[in-house]
C-alpha cells in the first residue's frame, strides 16, 4: 500500500497576523510555523496506521521553497518514510494541486491524502482538485477510514448525520476531526527524521492563475450592549435597527 500524504505549512494558531508591502504579503518576522493540524493529526497520523496494520509505504508531499524543510522533517518524526517537496511558491490552489497531481501520476499510489482544509487559508479546494487532475473518486470532511485489501469503507460528516462510502483504491480523501488521534515525535523518531529522504522536485509549468492584490485584518469588534432581559422590546428595536438582522 502505498500512500501519498499533502502537508501545508501554517502559522501557529497563536501568531500574530500582520501584513507588509503595502498589504500584499503576511509578515512572518517572528512567527512559528507548524504541520497543518488537519493534515498531521488526521491524515498523516491515520497513514501512518494503515501502514502499520498492512503493510507498504507513507509519503509526504509538500509545494514550497526551502524554508518548509523543518516543517516537513517533523512529519518524518512522526513515522512517513520518506518526503518530497516540489520548489515552487504557488499562490493559488490550482497550481498546488496541479504540481501535486504531477508528481502523484507517475508514481502508483493507492491514495492520496490530506487535510479537510489549511487554518491559514480555510480554502477546502486541494483534495478536490487532485481527484480531479487524477480522475479518481474524491471522498471529503472522512472522520473514519477502513481498509480491507483494495476497498475502503469510509465514514464522512453530512449535515445532519453521517455517510457510509465504499470506494476502491486508487482515490483521494480529505480527513476531518475524528479520523485519528495526534502523535507526538519520539526521541527515536527525530534522530531518524535527519536521515529519511527529502527529494526536491523542481516545478514544470509553474503558471499561477491568480495574484494577491492585498490582504485586510476584519474590523475590529465594536461596544457590547447589554439589555435588561425585563426589556425585550429594547433588544428588539437594536436589532432591527443597529444589527439588521431581523
Amino acid at each position: 500500500m502505498k500512500i501519498l500524504v499533502c502537508i501545508s505549512k501554517v502559522p501557529d494558531t497563536t501568531a500574530k497576523i500582520a501584513f507588509t508591502e503595502n498589504d500584499t504579503k503576511y509578515d512572518s518576522n517572528g512567527v512559528q510555523f507548524i504541520i497543518n493540524p488537519y493534515d498531521e493529526w488526521y491524515a498523516l497520523v491515520r497513514a501512518l496506521e494503515i501502514k502499520e496494520a498492512n503493510g507498504g509505504t507513507v509519503t509526504v508531499i509538500n509545494v514550497g521553497e526551502a524554508d518548509n524543510d523543518p516543517t516537513i522533517r517533523k512529519a518524518l518524526a512522526i513515522g512517513a518514510d520518506d518526503a518530497v517537496r516540489i520548489n515552487a511558491n504557488p499562490t493559488d490552489a490550482l497550481v498546488t494541486a496541479n504540481l501535486i497531481a504531477n508528481y502523484a501520476k507517475g508514481n502508483d499510489f493507492d491514495m492520496i491524502l490530506c487535510g479537510k482544509e489549511t487554518i491559514d487559508y480555510n480554502g477546502s479546494q486541494i483534495g478536490g482538485m487532485i481527484a480531479a487532475y487524477q480522475d479518481w473518486p474524491y471522498i471529503s470532511n472522512a472522520s473514519k477510514l477502513d481498509l480491507a485489501a483494495n476497498q475502503a469503507t469510509i465514514e464522512r460528516d453530512i449535515q445532519g448525520g453521517k455517510e457510509i462510502i465504499n470506494v476502491e483504491t486508487p482515490f483521494v480523501l480529505s480527513a476531518s476531526k475524528g479520523m485519528a488521534e495526534a502523535r507526538i515525535p519520539n526521541m527515536r523518531g527525530i534522530m531518524a527524521a535527519r536521515t529519511k529522504p527529502l527529494n526536491v522536485v523542481e516545478a514544470d509549468n509553474l503558471e499561477n492563475s491568480t495574484s494577491i492584490v492585498n490582504y485586510e485584518l476584519p474590523p475590529s469588534k465594536g461596544d457590547c450592549k447589554y439589555v435588561s432581559a425585563d426589556n425585550p422590546e429594547e433588544l428588539l428595536e437594536l436589532l432591527r435597527n443597529e444589527a439588521k438582522i431581523i
